[in-house]
């Protein structure tokens, strides 16, 4: 399954936002350093879709805001 997701990060609070069945809109308190953000939007979603964090992989965006994420269920 692939998501399209747009990241804000080093937010006040962290917002999770469903557009539509493959669009979210995402804030997280991390910077964009270091892989900070990255890690805690797979940690989101593997939350959401009740999957281990092997199982969802950023395939495009890894230093841009909008990114896509792979999610095998």
């Amino acid at each position: 399954m692939y998501i399209r997701v747009k990241v804000s990060p080093s937010a006040k609070k962290e917002i999770f936002k469903k557009i539509n069945e493959d669009h979210f809109e995402v804030s997280v308190k991390e910077k964009a350093e270091r892989n900070l953000a990255n890690d805690k939007i797979i940690e989101i979603f593997s939350e959401y879709f009740k999957a281990p964090k092997r199982k969802v992989r950023i395939v495009n965006g890894h230093r841009s805001p909008t990114k896509l994420l792979v999610v095998d269920l």
